[in-house]
């Protein structure tokens, strides 16, 4: 017998909220819907009623924690209409910001991870060590979380030699601690238990499902935006793309754990080649780019972001999308969920399944209203939202 479990709107598997419909045979997860539509905060919209410099800063509020990848991203985008190339020294320096991001976004992650199972030591280490990464962020940016170091043409901000030094210093200290969670990791019975065989998705499914970043590298798939299509320095910092092929939940940590040792080599060496020069190039106060559009790719910590943008030549973006990786991992997911053959999911192993993705889903909700029998799509204009919202705010007043 057959009966559906409701995880959500609100549940502490998530802080954010979504729902997860889960039909389940006794202890058995036969099948899953999943709706992430709860947060729709209308930032692509923002976008259109916003001038291209405050963009910047609604760009990176999409994501706290990939808010240098959305800047990267978004300002990449606005120089290509512009027809803009930044200073050599700014690529490296918008590289080193990314790449202590990532650091810090996996470090985040693992320590979550191993929250979800219930190996709270594992945490509270990780997330000590993750504050080194923090400091950093603040000593270059001036700020912990959203860095607001990206802007149109460069960074705000160059690195001092005494900022260099203590970049140095605190990448030895999180070389030896990444080393020694990624042995926890591999011989910790309570992680191999909880994350071997659970969670599979294989290669095929994995492309057929259009998976990005860390879940697509831990089901064999060698794809990275860094290196199939090099932005900023990617194309001058040498990285390996890590891979895993046991398809699984433990393939995810350590392909997250390898990757920030990759980070923390890329950073050296981004030190080591830093590039004499200014660090950004003289903007207008008022950006007109051209008309026309633009598509920019970055591989942000949690995979492949996409911004597009198109210019009717004012001083607003005339629409912008931004397709961001957990949207791109929801069917991944539901695929992981379900039992399928001799691989079972148990409700236990719910959280960590979808925690394995790394689900932001702030910046993932989408409206569009479809009317199924004329098979017909439509997106509400802004007046449109407005009046909707007004008349919902009076019926609850």
């Amino acid at each position: 017998m057959s009966f559906y479990i409701p995880i959500g709107p609100q549940h502490h598997v998530h802080p954010e909220p979504l729902l997860m419909k889960f039909k389940v045979e006794g202890e058995q997860v036969i099948d899953v819907e999943i709706n992430v539509s709860y947060t729709h905060r209308g930032i692509e919209k923002g976008f259109e009623y916003r001038d291209y410099m405050k963009g910047i800063f609604l760009a990176e509020r999409i994501c706290g924690i990939c808010n240098a990848a959305h800047t990267l991203c978004y300002t990449q985008n606005i120089e290509q209409l512009l027809g803009k190339e930044i200073p050599p020294r700014a690529k490296y320096l918008r590289l080193i910001v990314e790449e202590l991001s990532r650091i810090h976004s996996h470090l985040l992650w693992l320590g979550l991870a191993a929250h979800q199972i219930g190996f709270e030591t594992l945490f509270m280490y990780v997330w000590r060590d993750r504050e080194k990464v923090l400091d950093l962020l603040e000593t270059i940016t001036g700020n912990r979380v959203v860095t607001a170091y990206n802007t149109i043409g460069g960074v705000r901000r160059d690195i001092t030699p005494e900022i260099e030094q203590k970049i140095r210093k605190s990448l030895d200290y999180l070389e030896e601690r990444t080393k020694y969670f990624k042995k926890v990791v591999m011989e910790e019975p309570t992680v191999l238990v909880r994350t071997q065989n659970v969670g599979i998705l294989k290669p095929r499914e994995a492309i057929e499902l259009f998976a990005v970043g860390p879940v697509l590298r831990a089901s064999g798939i060698k794809h990275d935006i860094r290196a199939d299509d090099p932005y900023i320095a990617h194309d001058e910092v040498p990285f390996n793309v890590v891979t895993y092929d046991t398809c699984d939940v433990y393939a995810r940590i350590l392909v997250r754990v390898d990757e920030i040792l990759e980070c923390i080599n890329m950073v050296r060496y981004s030190l080591d080649h830093l590039p004499s020069g200014e660090y950004r190039i003289r903007m207008p106060v008022i950006v007109r780019p051209p008309p026309g559009e633009s598509v920019s790719r970055v591989e942000a910590p949690r995979g492949e972001l996409l911004h597009y943008v198109r210019s009717d030549g004012s001083d607003k973006p005339y629409r912008y999308k931004v397709r961001t990786p957990t949207l791109a991992n929801i069917p991944s997911t539901a695929r992981m969920l379900t039992s399928r053959g001799d691989y079972i999911v148990y409700i236990a192993d719910i959280p960590i399944i979808f925690g394995s993705i790394d689900p932001c889903l702030c910046c993932t909700g989408r409206v569009m209203f479809i009317d199924i029998e004329k098979s017909k799509s439509w997106v509400w204009t802004y007046n449109e939202l407005v009046r909707y919202s007004l008349k919902r705010f009076e019926r609850h007043d």
